[in-house]
């Protein structure tokens, strides 16, 4: 009965696996070149994303290619913005711009509650797509970006280097904060709550920004938050795996363990057996292979695989990146990630 169970849902709910599943964040996209074409036809990112076909179609590339054990949807973290009145666009090389950016409280007060079903039809009929493409062979993953990662984009208007307006806002206006947080908590776990019923299987939020705050700092703006989407989620989908990463999560891994989550994602500038060490043994692991490792020979990629499984040995362990895989990265070093993942206790068995 547990084959037709697929091996990513089977160690993301804890139960007793023959090796770790592999998949990698950002595994569809900009390094494959069968993507880079599809890029050319339909330059528009938006389109990409929110096109159905096009956004299966690029979600499925990279399990024809490599069959890793997760299937992630091809979305952004801004997708579910419009839904909620707020307009975006993502230029190339330039990234992410809020037409508006979100700065009083009268354009949170105007805000509205995200409906996916409606505002999102496209999501629902990917991941039905997805699940019923790959069946048992990969696990289907859904995600959303945090509360606290929204507010940074949506305020700043654009990517950041240092947060100065969201943390002048959080120092001089937090009640105005507070309510655009709380506001994208209760959509976020409508929407991860729609996509769980649309076929998603393990869902991931990602707090990409919440490594830029201080500890304490976590514990109110980001924390809480990330804890309410959990708690929102769980009450109607108990049995669905939640995964929490954050870049540049070194100093607040121990917080992010008290969010509920089922399995904390590490960046890779934390050495695996220390991250292990600093989380209660019933929660998950997932990562963490630095991604610039995947620029080096096919002999360390395997030995920096090897050590990271090793290192979380005993665990309830999936294997990942620390990050997003860099573009540029060979799409053959790609190959020789997912095929050491799946040959790992062989090649553990040689060494």
């Amino acid at each position: 009965m547990t084959e037709s169970i697929p091996l990513l849902l089977r160690a993301a709910r804890g139960e007793s696996v023959n090796r770790p599943p592999v998949w990698m964040m950002r595994q569809a996209g900009r390094y494959m070149k069968v993507y880079r074409d599809l890029r050319e036809k339909y330059p528009s990112f938006r389109e990409r994303s929110e096109n159905p076909d096009l956004s299966y179609e690029i979600s499925m590339q990279p399990f024809r290619e490599f069959k890793p054990d997760g299937v992630i949807l091809f979305s952004d973290i801004l997708t579910p913005l419009p839904g909620m009145g707020i307009d975006f666009d993502i230029v190339e090389s330039k990234g992410p711009l809020i037409n508006e950016p979100i700065r009083s409280l009268q354009q949170i007060d105007n805000l509205r509650f995200l409906e996916p079903s409606k505002s999102l039809p496209f999501v629902g009929e990917v991941l039905s797509r997805l699940r019923e493409s790959v069946g048992n062979e990969a696990a289907v993953l859904g995600f959303v970006g945090a509360p606290w990662t929204l507010a940074a984009y949506v305020v700043e208007g654009k990517s950041s280097k240092n947060y100065s307006i969201i943390k002048a806002m959080a120092f001089k206006e937090p009640e105005i904060l507070h309510k655009l947080l709380n506001h994208f908590a209760e959509s976020i776990a409508t929407y991860l709550k729609y996509q769980i019923d649309s076929g998603a299987q393990v869902v991931q939020m990602f707090d990409s920004w919440a490594g830029q705050l201080s500890p304490i700092d976590y514990d109110t703006f980001a924390a809480p938050y990330q804890k309410k989407v959990v708690e929102i989620v769980k009450e109607t989908h108990p049995h669905a795996p939640m995964i929490l990463y954050i870049s540049g999560s070194a100093g607040v891994i121990e917080r992010m363990a008290a969010t509920g989550v089922d399995i904390v994602s590490l960046d890779w500038t934390v050495d695996m057996a220390e991250g292990c060490a600093r989380l209660p043994d019933h929660l998950g692991i997932q990562g963490n292979v630095d991604p610039g490792l995947l620029f080096g020979s096919p002999k360390i990629i395997r030995e920096r695989i090897v050590d990271t499984v090793l290192k979380a040995k005993g665990r309830k362990h999936i294997l990942n990146l620390g990050h997003g895989i860099l573009p540029g990265t060979p799409e053959e070093n790609a190959r020789t990630f997912f095929e050491t993942g799946k040959n790992v206790n062989e090649l553990i068995s040689k060494a």
